[in-house]
This record gives structure tokens, sequence and C-alpha cells, in this order.
């Protein structure tokens, strides 16, 4: 779920080698953590935080398959 946050992220903002994703995995969910450089929080969250909605509606489709609950977090 890590490597997909990431892909996404690094496909949108201008400082892809800034991208951080740190995953903690429990025994019934994941937190991802998605860190980015300052001047691309913006491209990250979106208008209205469609972006952010969206990167989050696809990580969660892809956890359906382990059974697993997915939060992504946005954070600096």
């Amino acid at each position: 779920m890590g490597e997909l946050v990431e892909f996404i992220a690094k496909s949108l903002v201008e400082n892809p080698d800034e991208v951080v994703v740190n995953e903690i995995e429990g025994s019934q969910s994941i937190i991802i953590e998605l860190k980015v450089h300052p001047e691309d929080m913006g491209k990250v969250i979106g208008k209205q935080g469609r972006i952010a909605k969206a990167i989050r509606t696809v990580v969660k489709a892809a956890a359906i398959k382990d059974n697993k609950r997915v939060v992504v977090e946005i954070i600096q």
C-alpha cells in the first residue's frame, strides 16, 4: 500500500525526491503517513481536498483484497 501512495504522490509533486511514506501496520488496519515538501502540499491535497480523497479511495480499494482498513494521513 505504501508503494502505491508513494507512486501517486511522486507523480503529482514537483519535488519527488522529498516524498516520504511511512507505513504503520496493526492487526486490523494500516496507517500510511505521507510527507511532502511544503510547496507541494496543495498539489497533493487539491482543491477542496479532492486529490487527497481520490488517493484515499484508490488505496482503500486496493486494501479490500487483504481485508484491511487503511488510513492515509497527509502530514507536514
